[in-house]
């Protein structure tokens, strides 16, 4: 019975080091908040990544949810593991008014699935009107 506990204990253990292989994508967050911004500002955020895993990383496209929301500038080239990229993502809230809540989806080879989003939020308020 101790021999089985053993086995089982050791399989537990080294599962999740298994299901690594492979390139991951570990972002260092994966929320920003840009808090309140008025109507018609552009923001934007850069979100660093590290691939964790075990062969080169490719980031084949990433896509977002509507218009306001762009991409700029991810790697192109394959990370190596343990290297590090950057993807920038801007939103302009023209057209938008109260709490906005975006996802912007990661498509590449990552072993990870829950890797592939990041988010933003913003709280887009009524552009005042400065007097003449």
């Amino acid at each position: 019975m101790k021999k089985y506990f053993f086995v089982f204990a050791l399989l537990a253990v080294a599962a999740p080091l298994f299901a690594q292989n492979g390139p991951v994508i570990t972002f260092e967050k994966k929320v920003h908040d840009f808090g309140d911004i008025a109507q018609g500002d552009k923001v934007e955020e850069t979100f660093a990544f590290t691939n964790t895993g075990s062969e080169p990383l490719i980031i084949t496209n990433v896509q977002v949810t509507c218009g306001c929301t762009t991409p700029k500038g991810w790697p192109r080239d394959p990370i190596a593991p343990g290297a590090k990229g950057e993807l920038t993502v801007a939103f302009n809230s023209a057209g938008k008014m109260g709490r906005q809540n975006k996802v912007v989806t990661i498509v590449s080879n990552a072993a990870n699935a829950d890797g592939s989003q990041i988010s933003f939020t913003a709280n887009v308020l009524e552009k005042k009107v400065q007097p003449q």
